[in-house]
């Protein structure tokens, strides 16, 4: 398992000098993720994937479930007052709960991608201002080694915590 580190940088230029640093300490690029204004041109920095910067995988989650509910919902009154003529068996309330969670992971997920990730809102005001996000994943036992290089080389960033639980692979 990696950790998220969090740090804000005061601009591009700085950022692309920690990028070198923590390539050097051997994080991969695809363990970085950069997250500036719009218009911030963040030139060769990997930037933030959607997943990242929107609540897409937090609205899923809540599609499925709301979705699934619902669909047991539907299911289960089909299924006590089928309609006429209908032999309806209990297998309609697995196949209406299954449908109901499709439906609820895409509609949530459309919606989930226009709504910024709720997990970053305390980095809104700064990012406004013109600072870079710098998230890198981190495993575990490297937590404290890429801290201390950031301190050591970089006194500029400001370390604001982590996060912990994001799987090895990308």
């Amino acid at each position: 398992m990696r950790e998220r580190l969090y740090f804000l940088l005061p601009d591009v230029k700085r950022a692309q000098s920690t990028m070198r640093h923590l390539l050097l300490a051997r994080i991969e690029e695809r363990h970085v993720h950069v997250l500036a204004k719009d218009e911030t041109d963040i030139k060769d920095l990997p930037p933030a994937t959607l997943g990242q910067k929107s609540d897409f995988y937090h609205a899923m989650a809540l599609g499925i479930i709301v979705g699934g509910v619902t669909g047991i919902a539907g299911g289960l009154t089909v299924y006590a007052f089928p309609p006429e003529g209908m032999n309806v068996t209990l297998s309609v309330v697995a196949l209406f709960a299954m449908l109901g969670s499709i439906f609820g992971i895409w509609t949530s997920g459309l919606i989930g991608t226009d709504v910024p990730n709720t997990q970053l809102a305390r980095f809104r005001r700064p990012i406004a201002r013109g600072k870079i996000l710098m998230m890198v994943d981190v495993p575990r036992d490297k937590v404290a080694e890429i801290r201390s290089i950031m301190k050591k080389q970089h006194p500029e960033a400001s370390d604001n915590g982590m996060d912990g639980m994001y799987p090895v692979f990308p």
